[in-house]
């Protein structure tokens, strides 16, 4: 293929022709090429901006085959540009006429403007004219109206003024005969007319006039006051010239439109008039105004109010609400004499005393309250510059009026709450068995109820008298006592686990029992083992609850829950019972931990109780000769004694915590978290198989380069193969008893009941994952390990998660000798050396088992610590004469082979 079409050298062109080309080149703006290729949306290359003449030919003919067609393409060319000259000359035919017919319109629209403008000119000079002749005609309306409004208002000022003359000396006619009935429409009206006339007050007449007006408003007010005295305090005048109480009635009319200090000068007056009584009466030094006695001072001013209402009501003016003003002013009063006398007095003040006085007070102010509108507490609020708040806009009311002189002395409430809870829980501790016992099925103490029901009394009696500070307080006294129920009735209501005093010393003569037992009889070993494992087993026997014991840890941990529940609502109820201020600081959290550790510390007793019983019943697992069973039967008789014990314990848990399921299922998980390690632990120290591969064979093996080509060969050989594995049908066995726990297990929470409920999901997974694993370590038992390349294969398929400790249990399970038990580790290190440094820690720490740990008590951690001890120390023997014996068969071994080699 040759290369495409180079385009031709160019060749000098004459300076006429570049200059040509230049002319005639059309230079496009971006933004024009951009609205072109909108418009047309060409794909062909002629059309693009950038087109390039070389490239076009190049793809029109990249190589010379492409030439034969080279007609084709100048033929279909000139087409285009014929078509191309056909579009040019048509479009500038078009535009030949286009600036005429542009000009032509130009000037018409000019034309039509000068019109227009013309047309314009002549509406304006016309409406100028109108208005001119407008301003002509109202000339003289305008005038006339102008003369109106000045002879009207000088009228007016005339009948003002010869009102004003007139009135002034009307009304001081009628002052002097005390008429104040007629005194009150000339008053108004002078009264309006001297506003008006203020304007003009630089007129000497006119302030004259005005100076005898207020004149006679200072002395009609002197004088009514004056009238008042003498009506309602005889003694002061004499008793001459006693007003009626008409004259009186309309008085107050004369009052109201006067200056207001004129009536609130009176009211002032009159209503200390009726209150010195009281002050009198109920003086702190008289008998009568102490605290016991307070619904007295109540009584007195009902009784008075009515009195006054009887006699003068009709005097004054409805609007003047007088005796809501004596009310608001005996409220005051009391307030202050109350303050005075329980600070002098407080020692004499006991929590019955105050409570009597509060409520006496309370129910005196809801009363006014219900009486009166509040209208005098609002002109009062008011005056003294109230806000524009959202509190500032509630209608006062009478509520706390009187009662807030007894906030300050809320601690003897809150100190009476503190010394009646402390009696409370003293009766609880001190309650006898039967006593506490539920009733009526439930499973809840039934001083529980007790106590909440009194936390309630004092909550909403504290909120009657203050949501303030006395509330937090009584909260933190809550909290207190919370607490003391928790420690002194809860918890010492859980049972103990009875136990000898001489227990440790018993524990430690025991140890030192077997030891020297194990020592003097080192002749007979596994008699000696035998025996001391026996014997610990015997002494050590952990003391387990009774049946009753057990209900009393479900009713304390069913009590803790309900606890626990009502503290939250107690909690949420205080904050929205306390002032906002205090909200935040209500925290009940503490409190609500402690249940929470109560119930978890019973949940672990009962575990802790369950686990107690089968630990006999895997002891006596270990006493069992699995490796001389000669038959497979039924299950053993230790899961007979375990589901025996399950059946016995779990019902009575779970019929005393119907009420708290979720509680007992995690008493459930928590028992087979504890139990099935416990079970693998168990199944370690078993031994099951019996070899029946010959000394002389092992040895063979372990001269040999590789334990994983075979035992030897000759007859040992074919006696491995005859039985590989030894005697299984302990393993067997235990495989059974060992499906027959998973099975148990896996009913466990509806054990023992006619209603069968299916278990949580979680519960089904812990107890399959734990029970398979126990399943799969006795099926590795029962794997012969020769060959051990596929022993150790099998191994890591059964038991995946496994390391090198718990590969050393499984070997020891198989009763593998010690120097085949170090080539298969070896084995199986290279095969999973991963495993085997994860497993070295893993081991340690577990201890093989796993699973949540129960605590055990000091006895049993003891017992627990000198069992490992013997088991350490036997291990420790047995591994000493087994090396012992190792040794001289080696020697043997090494002695024949020297014999026989060639000199």
């Amino acid at each position: 293929m040759s290369a495409p079409v180079a385009a031709p050298p160019a060749e000098p062109e004459p300076e006429a022709d570049v200059r040509k080309d230049h002319i005639n080149k059309i230079v496009l703006s971006d933004e024009v090429q951009r609205a072109i290729e909108q418009v047309l949306q060409s794909s062909d290359p002629l059309d693009h901006p950038d087109f390039d003449p070389t490239d076009y030919v190049n793809q029109l003919f990249p190589n010379e085959q492409s030439l034969s067609n080279i007609d084709d393409v100048i033929t279909k060319m000139e087409v285009d540009i014929g078509l191309i000259d056909d579009n040019i000359r048509s479009v500038v035919r078009g535009q030949v006429n286009t600036g005429e017919n542009g000009r032509i319109a130009l000037r018409e629209a000019q034309q039509s403007i000068t019109q227009l403008f013309g047309l314009i000119t002549d509406i304006k000079s016309r409406a100028e004219q109108t208005e001119d002749m407008v301003k002509e005609i109202t000339r003289d309306i305008k005038q006339l109206d102008s003369a109106k409004n000045n002879l009207t208002y000088a009228i007016t000022t005339l009948n003002h003024l010869h009102m004003l003359v007139g009135g002034v000396e009307n009304l001081k006619r009628l002052a002097e005969r005390r008429q104040y009935g007629e005194v009150l429409n000339p008053l108004q009206a002078i009264i309006e007319v001297n506003q008006h006339f203020q304007q003009y007050s630089e007129i000497p007449q006119i302030q004259t006039l005005s100076s005898q007006v207020q004149q006679i408003q200072t002395e009609l007010a002197t004088q009514i006051t004056e009238d008042f005295r003498h009506f309602f305090a005889p003694s002061a005048g004499g008793g001459q010239g006693r007003m009626t109480i008409t004259q009186l009635k309309d008085a107050c009319q004369v009052v109201s439109v006067l200056d207001k200090p004129v009536k609130r000068n009176i009211l002032k007056w009159y209503i200390n008039l009726q209150l010195q009584e009281y002050i009198q009466l109920f003086h702190e030094n008289q008998d009568i105004a102490w605290l016991d006695k307070i619904d007295k001072r109540y009584a007195w001013v009902k009784r008075h109010l009515l009195d006054f209402e009887e006699k003068y009501g009709t005097i004054f003016p409805q609007d003047w609400e007088i005796s809501e003003r004596i009310t608001v002013q005996f409220c005051a009063i009391t307030r202050e004499e109350l303050t005075k006398i329980m600070a002098r007095r407080r020692t004499e003040m006991d929590v019955k005393l105050l409570l009597f006085a509060i409520q006496k007070t309370a129910n005196f102010e809801q009363l006014l309250d219900k009486r009166f509108q509040g209208s005098t507490l609002t002109e009062m609020k008011t005056s003294a510059g109230g806000g524009e708040g959202p509190e500032d806009q509630k209608q006062p009311t009478f509520i706390d009026l009187i009662g807030q002189c007894f906030k300050a002395y809320l601690d003897i409430y809150t100190d009476s709450i503190d010394r009646s809870l402390a009696e409370l829980i003293g009766q609880f501790v001190q309650q006898t068995p039967q006593q506490l016992l539920p009733k009526d099925g439930a499973s809840v103490f039934p001083n529980c109820a007790e106590l909440f029901v009194f936390y309630k009394k004092c909550m909403v009696q504290c909120t009657q008298l203050s949501n303030e500070k006395p509330m937090y307080d009584l909260t933190l006294i809550f909290k207190r006592y919370l607490r003391e129920y928790s420690s002194k009735v809860l918890e010492a209501r859980i049972p103990k686990l009875q136990s000898s005093s001489s227990g440790g010393s018993s524990t430690a003569s025991s140890i030192s029992n077997s030891m020297s037992l194990l020592t003097k009889d080192f002749q007979n070993l596994s008699t000696a083992a035998g025996q001391v494992i026996h014997n610990f087993l015997k002494e050590g026997e952990a003391p387990r609850f009774s049946m009753d014991d057990i209900r009393k840890i479900c009713f304390v941990l069913a009590t803790a829950e309900y606890c626990l529940e009502t503290v939250q609502q107690l909690e949420d109820k205080l904050k929205e019972k306390i002032d906002k201020s205090y909200a935040n600081r209500v925290d009940l959290s503490d409190e609500k931990d402690v249940f929470h550790r109560i119930i978890s510390n019973c949940i672990g007793l009962l575990v802790q109780d369950l686990d107690t019983g089968c630990e006999q019943s895997l002891n006596l697992m270990t006493k069992i000769s699995w490796h001389n069973i000669s038959n497979v039967g039924d299950q053993s008789g230790f899961v007979n004694q375990i589901v025996t014990n399950l059946k016995q314990s779990v019902p009575v848990i779970r019929d005393n915590l119907a009420t708290s399921r979720k509680y007992y299922t995690q008493f459930c998980h928590k028992f087979v978290n504890s139990f099935i390690p416990k079970y693998i632990n168990t199944l370690y120290r078993l031994r099951p198989t019996t070899s029946t591969v010959g000394s002389s064979s092992m040895t063979t093996s372990a001269s040999s380069s590789s334990i994983s080509d075979g035992a030897g060969t000759g007859t040992n050989s074919a006696n491995s193969s005859a039985n590989p594995g030894g005697n299984i049908l302990g393993c067997e066995q235990l495989l059974l008893d060992t499906h027959s726990l998973k099975t148990v297990l896996m009913d466990l929470p509806s054990i023992g009941s006619q209603v069968q409920r299916k278990p949580p999901a979680s519960y089904t997974k812990v107890v399959v994952k734990g029970m398979a694993k126990a399943e799969m370590i006795i099926k590795v038992v029962m794997q012969p390990i020769y060959p051990a390349t596929l022993y150790i294969e099998q191994y890591l398929k059964l038991l995946p998660e496994s390391h090198v400790t718990e590969f050393h249990k499984i070997l020891e399970m198989k009763s593998v000798r010690k120097i085949e038990q170090q080539q298969l580790v070896e084995l199986y290190k290279r095969a999973c050396p991963q495993q085997q440094q994860q497993g070295a820690g893993a081991g340690q720490h577990d201890g093989g088992g796993g699973g949540d740990a129960v605590p055990l008590s000091q006895s049993q951690q003891a017992a627990a610590s000198a069992a490992a001890a013997i088991s350490g120390a036997g291990s420790s023997i047995i591994a000493l004469g087994d090396s012992l014996m190792d040794k001289g068969r080696i020697k043997k071994i090494e002695s024949l082979i020297k014999n026989r080699l060639p000199n």
